[in-house]
C-alpha cells in the first residue's frame, strides 16, 4: 500500500513509499482494528518534520510514515473487540504509551519519560496511509453525524486538554465562574478553542495580526467572539481599556506574546500556552511586575500538548454540540483539500506555501472507495 513518508535527519525529504498493508494479528491481544484511511490533516508540526527539527523513525526503518491528524472507517477487528464494528468511523489517538506511572494509567501525555512514542511524529509510523492497525484502546468512535469533520478532531484536543485543566486547577478556589476569555492567534487551533470557550459560554475575544475582514474574522463573528487585529489595538492595551481576561487560551506560535498575555489575564486567571515554539528569540520584559502581579493575583500559567483518550472523546462531544449550535461551521475550517497520496507534494505546497489557509489536509480515500475495498 501507499503512505507518505520522511527520512528524519534529511530535511524536505518527503516521498511516497510502498509498504505492506497491516494486519490486526499484529496485535497479539485480539484487540486488533483495521482502519481504511479517509482524510488526513497535516499543519507545522509535518512541516517541521519535514524540516529535519524532529521526529524519528520505528526501530527497524529508516523512514517515518508521518501524519497525526487521521480520520478513517472500520474494515476488520478482532476477537476481543466489541465496542467497535466495520462501518465505524474513528480517530486514533497519537501518544503511545512509554514506562512512568503516567503511562500506565492510561495518560501517557503526561509521560515524564525522556523518549515518547507518536504516531506520526516520533518512533511509530503515522496515518499517512491507505491503512493502519492499533489497538482497540488508542481508537475512538466518531457519531455519523461528523463523518464531514471527524478529521478535525485530533487539533480539537488540544484544545480540550488545556481548558479541561485549567478549570481542574481552579477547583483550588472552591468558586470560579470565568466570564471573559482570550484567545491569542486565529489559526485553526485558535478558531477551535474559541468554538469551546464559546460553547460554555464565556465572551471571547479573539486576537490575531490580520486587519478583518477576512474569513478567520468572519468564522469568529459567526460563533458570537469579537476579533481584534494586533496590527490596530495591541492585546495590552485592549485589556487596560477593557479589562483584564480571566483565561487566556495562547495559540500563535510566537513566544514573545506569552509576557504579554502574562500581564493581561486577570487575578485569579489561567493562562494555556499550546504553542510549541523553537528558535532563541530574547525579549526584554518587566520581570519584577509580571511576578508581582502573578503573585499577588493568584494567576496560573500551564501548557497542553498532546492528549489522552478522555479529550478525543469531550473533543467529539463538543464537536456534536457544534454542529448542533452552529451548523456547518467546523467545515468551514476545511479549506484547502489535496485528493491521494500520490499527490503528496502539492499538500505540502499547501502547507507551506498556501493562502487563506485554516487547515489543509489530504483525501486519502472516498467512502465509497472504502467500502468495496
Amino acid at each position: 500500500m501507499k503512505a507518505i513518508a520522511v527520512r528524519p535527519g534529511t530535511p524536505d525529504s518527503v516521498h511516497l513509499v510502498e509498504i505492506p498493508k497491516p494486519s490486526i494479528q499484529t496485535i497479539d491481544n485480539g484487540r486488533g482494528v483495521l482502519v481504511k484511511v479517509l482524510r488526513v490533516g497535516v499543519d507545522g508540526t509535518d512541516k517541521e518534520i519535514n524540516n529535519a527539527e524532529y521526529g524519528a523513525p520505528p526501530p527497524g526503518d529508516d523512514f517515518l510514515v508521518i501524519g497525526h491528524e487521521g480520520f478513517g472507517v472500520v474494515e476488520e477487528v478482532g476477537d476481543n473487540v466489541h465496542e467497535l464494528k466495520p462501518g465505524d468511523y474513528v480517530v486514533a489517538t497519537v501518544r503511545r504509551p512509554g514506562n512512568s506511572i503516567y503511562d500506565l494509567i492510561g495518560t501517557s501525555d503526561m509521560t515524564t519519560d525522556d523518549i515518547y512514542y507518536e504516531r506520526g511524529i516520533n518512533l511509530r509510523h503515522g496515518f499517512l496511509s491507505e491503512y493502519y492497525v492499533d489497538d482497540a484502546d488508542f481508537i475512538v468512535k466518531i457519531p455519523k453525524g461528523l463523518k464531514n469533520v471527524g478529521v478535525l478532531l485530533e487539533p480539537m484536543t488540544v484544545v480540550q486538554k488545556g481548558i479541561h485543566q485549567a478549570y481542574e486547577i481552579q477547583r483550588r478556589l472552591k468558586v470560579w465562574k470565568p466570564k471573559r476569555a482570550a484567545v491569542l492567534g486565529a489559526g485553526t487551533i485558535g478558531l477551535l478553542a474559541a468554538l469551546v470557550l464559546r460553547l460554555r459560554g464565556l465572551e471571547v475575544v479573539a486576537f490575531g495580526k490580520t486587519v478583518k475582514p477576512y474569513l478567520n474574522s468572519d468564522l469568529l463573528e459567526e460563533i458570537g467572539a469579537e476579533y481584534v487585529s494586533t496590527a490596530e489595538t495591541p492585546l495590552l492595551d485592549h485589556a487596560a481599556e477593557n479589562g483584564a481576561f480571566d483565561i487566556i487560551f495562547e495559540a500563535t506560535g510566537y513566544s514573545p506574546i506569552v509576557f504579554e498575555a502574562m500581564q493581561a489575564v486577570a487575578k485569579n486567571g489561567v493562562l494555556i500556552l499550546s504553542s510549541v515554539t523553537g528558535g532563541n528569540r530574547v525579549v526584554e520584559v518587566p520581570a519584577d511586575k509580571i511576578n508581582l502581579e502573578f503573585v499577588l493575583g493568584n494567576k496560573v500559567m500551564v501548557g497542553t500538548v498532546n492528549a489522552n483518550r478522555e479529550y478525543f472523546e469531550s473533543g467529539a462531544n463538543d464537536m456534536a454540540a457544534a454542529v448542533l449550535e452552529y451548523g456547518e461551521w467546523l467545515s468551514k475550517l476545511l479549506t484547502h483539500p489535496v485528493k491521494g497520496l500520490e499527490n503528496y507534494e502539492q499538500l505540502f505546497e499547501v502547507l507551506t506555501n498556501g493562502k487563506d489557509v485554516i487547515k489543509a489536509y489530504c483525501e486519502v480515500a472516498t467512502e465509497a472507495k472504502a467500502a468495496i475495498n
